[in-house]
């Protein structure tokens, strides 16, 4: 499932990150690694590649970066969104050739119709119209469970990069417990400033 939440911002990531900015191993290798981990880590490593720029530098290269994740997370959600609106519009669709079937069965026996044919084109007309709710229904439900879904991840994403942005140009002390920093780890590295 690519919506996971542990694939797209893994809890332990930007704790990881700043202990190697703290044990100074944050290096080309290191953004190599944290580009590939998830689409967080993508952004971070966008962030702090271009991080000796300044804070403003900085935070533009992680929303350009944050655009082609947002992009690859929405990718099939436009596809999935036409069907949710064009499923009623081709059950309407076919509703009307039913009826047009039911006019059209007036107009070849003269002024009255065989039952037969009226309860075809009214059987063809419902068919098509239960058809195109069927399909509809669950594909809104689901269009709007993973919108919310991304629109999630993308909120917790934004605080990971924000929070990021703070520390490495001094505007923010670590917070150890929202970064989840292994606390032994890095007070053996000798970094971070608690609150």
């Amino acid at each position: 499932w690519t919506l996971r939440a542990s694939r797209i911002t893994p809890p332990h990531l930007l704790g990881q990150v700043w202990q190697w900015i703290q044990e100074k191993k944050l290096d080309g290798e290191k953004l190599k690694q944290l580009r590939a981990d998830s689409p967080l880590g993508e952004i971070l490593a966008a962030g702090l590649a271009n991080s000796r720029h300044g804070r403003e530098i900085m935070k533009e290269c992680i929303e350009e970066a944050a655009a082609r994740v947002i992009h690859e997370l929405e990718r099939y959600l436009s596809a999935l969104g036409s069907i949710a609106a064009m499923a009623p519009l081709l059950g309407l669709l076919g509703t009307v050739l039913g009826m047009i079937d039911i006019f059209g069965s007036f107009n070849s026996s003269g002024a009255t119709a065989n039952a037969g044919v009226l309860a075809g084109g009214i059987s063809k007309a419902l068919i098509c119209t239960a058809s195109g709710l069927i399909v509809a229904i669950p594909a809104i439900f689901f269009h709007r469970f993973l919108q919310s879904r991304v629109d999630e991840l993308v909120v917790g994403m934004e605080q990971q990069a924000i929070r990021l942005v703070e520390v490495v140009q001094g505007d923010r002390d670590v917070d150890l417990i929202d970064a989840k920093i292994d606390l032994k780890s890095l007070a053996r590295a000798g970094g971070g400033k608690k609150k």
